[in-house]
């Protein structure tokens, strides 16, 4: 981006770039940096000088080509979130904590037709009567959120998470130090035992990028059924099957929804169901799913501890309508390990917890407990042999 980008234009191309945006707008089409520039041609009519020209095609451009301004944020690879709070505040995420940028927009209007152009590239609607939005802009690789003015107070509000695929192995994440040789070993093994497990954690700690590094290192005569929200699974597997689901169109039809895709992969002859990331009613479905013969199964969820998994879970199914004695259980029966991933301060994502769940038979025999057997901080705890026990089951044993 060059030193003028991310600028209002000069006060004597104002009138030609509305004019400009006025004429698109009429004649409607795909907004190509070609229909740009001939709108822009059009509309000076020789009278404003080549330099002013360039000047409004180069806002224009930003305006209605790509994310704007914000593209060259979004293209480094480094960069996992792009907020904007007003005009002359953007902020990056690059692994190491947000930080503000020098990318400014002329003004809130820029920031909200940017946020409803990427809005309508999600298939969803962005404007007063709908004042925010969220949804999957796939071009971009981008899952998308926007508030507007005045339910923003300080101006339009647009989130956007940059999803890039996921596809590291077990070796790689060791190297980085997100496992070290015990936690790789602990995940060979539930993986050779066929357990099915959980990956929990919080917003960018690593639960995709870890769960992905797991299918790859899955048999390879096995098939791998994926079921996801958005695009970000890529183990580097023979045999993975990638479902996506769809949200609904402007007039709310056509939505594919986890649950029904969860459905759909049941038929599909899965050696291993995956969740990649459950959030609602298909924890249903899922749990059915692993208790009628689907072992090895997986899945993430938002949860700030390995503890808190059950009562995450809990809030889910109740909105997927399965009572709380039911839920814990399906749980108990269809889930073995829970792994937990943690973002330290430093940005790292590291293996944070790996634990079993079980009935706690002298409390309520209904509910599920958390027993960690290792942990980043410890080592092995003293529950290691309910892992141990887990896996001799099923002919594995943890090689010491």
């Amino acid at each position: 981006m060059n030193a003028h980008a991310g600028t209002a234009p000069p006060a004597d191309t104002t009138p030609l770039v509305d004019r400009v945006r006025s004429r698109l707008a009429a004649t409607g089409g795909e907004l190509t940096q070609a229909a740009v520039a001939a709108a822009v041609r059009a509309e000076s009519g020789g009278v404003v000088s080549d330099l002013d020209v360039l000047s409004a095609l180069r806002v224009l451009r930003q305006e209605f080509i790509g994310a704007g301004p914000l593209d060259q944020l979004l293209r480094d690879p480094r960069t996992t979130d792009v907020l904007v709070c007003g005009p002359a505040s953007v902020w990056v995420d690059r692994g190491a904590g947000l930080e503000r940028t020098a990318v400014r927009f002329p003004d809130d209007g820029a920031v909200r037709r940017l946020a409803q152009r990427l809005a309508i590239a999600a298939g969803r609607r962005l404007d007063d009567a709908s004042p925010y939005v969220d949804g999957w802009v796939a071009d971009a690789g981008v899952r998308l959120h926007a508030v507007l003015p005045p339910v923003a107070a300080d101006g339009t509000c647009l989130s956007l998470r940059v999803l890039r695929p996921a596809a590291h192995d077990l070796a790689a994440l060791r190297a980085s130090g997100t496992i070290d040789a015990t936690g790789e070993a602990v995940l060979r093994a539930v993986l050779a035992a066929r357990l099915a497990f959980v990956v929990s954690g919080g917003t960018g700690s690593g639960k995709t990028t870890i769960l992905a590094a797991l299918l790859a290192a899955v048999d390879p005569r096995e098939r791998v059924v994926c079921v996801e929200d958005a695009e970000e699974l890529r183990p580097r597997h023979p045999h993975v099957v990638r479902l996506v689901a769809r949200p609904a169109n402007i007039e709310g039809a056509g939505g594919v929804t986890l649950r029904d895709l969860v459905r759909q992969a049941l038929r599909m002859r899965p050696d291993r169901l995956i969740v990649g990331e459950v959030r609602g009613g298909e924890v249903c479905d899922l749990l059915a799913a692993l208790n009628t013969g689907h072992d090895g199964g997986a899945g993430t969820i938002h949860a700030n501890s390995a503890r808190e998994v059950p009562a995450r879970m809990e809030a889910l199914a109740a909105a997927g309508g399965l009572p709380r004695d039911a839920l814990h259980s399906q749980l108990a029966a269809a889930v073995q390990v829970v792994l937990h991933m943690h973002r330290l301060p430093s940005g790292a994502r590291v293996l944070d917890t790996v634990a079993v769940l079980g009935h706690d038979l002298h409390t309520d025999h209904h509910a599920v407990t958390v027993r960690p057997v290792w942990t980043r901080a410890q080592g092995w705890t003293a529950d290691r042999p309910v892992l141990g026990a887990l896996l001799e089951e099923r002919e594995v044993t943890l090689p010491w």
